[in-house]
């Protein structure tokens, strides 16, 4: 019984290829997403890549676009530093190169305000009075937040938040 439900899971290559055109379609994915999909489709690994050579001809897929794509939305929505943002590239398997030239479309002096935004935030949240415990919390905040460690303390000098 269980056989017959793994196999009417399995799809063939004609029917996966149009759910992923829509899955595409959606959202922008990098092709590791669209392979992982394409295995939980029950394709075999030869299927699998030729119809990831199918999407990225008919421009479905596009690593170029898709890295640009995740590391604007990540800064802009969710406020990440370049760090973060490039680990969650490099956890998608984007290319070096193209992770530098989505992270270089990135403004530094937007970078910045975000940075000193979420700073003055986290700031204003803390019930810390000793000066020297707030400056290593907002430290160790902005770090999380994948921004680099140098720049959280040059911002955290130049501004009156300490």
């Amino acid at each position: 019984m269980d056989s017959n439900k793994e196999g009417s899971k399995r799809l063939d290559k004609k029917t996966a290829k149009a759910k992923l055109e829509q899955y595409c379609a959606y959202q922008e994915r990098s092709q590791q997403e669209a392979r992982d999909k394409l295995y939980s489709y029950g394709l075999h690994s030869a299927e699998v890549e030729d119809v990831i050579c199918d999407l990225i001809e008919s421009n479905f897929l596009n690593e170029e676009r898709f890295a640009t794509a995740y590391a604007l939305g990540k800064f802009r929505i969710k406020h990440w530093g370049k760090l973060k943002i490039k680990q969650g590239l490099k956890f998608k398997r984007v290319g070096d190169n193209l992770i530098k030239k989505a992270l270089n479309l990135i403004d530094a002096e937007d970078y910045e305000r975000t940075l000193i935004s979420i700073l003055q935030k986290k700031a204003a949240l803390s019930k810390e009075s000793d000066s020297f415990k707030l400056r290593h919390k907002l430290i160790q905040y902005a770090i999380s937040r994948g921004f680099e460690s140098d720049l959280v303390i040059d911002c955290l000098n130049s501004s009156d938040l300490i």
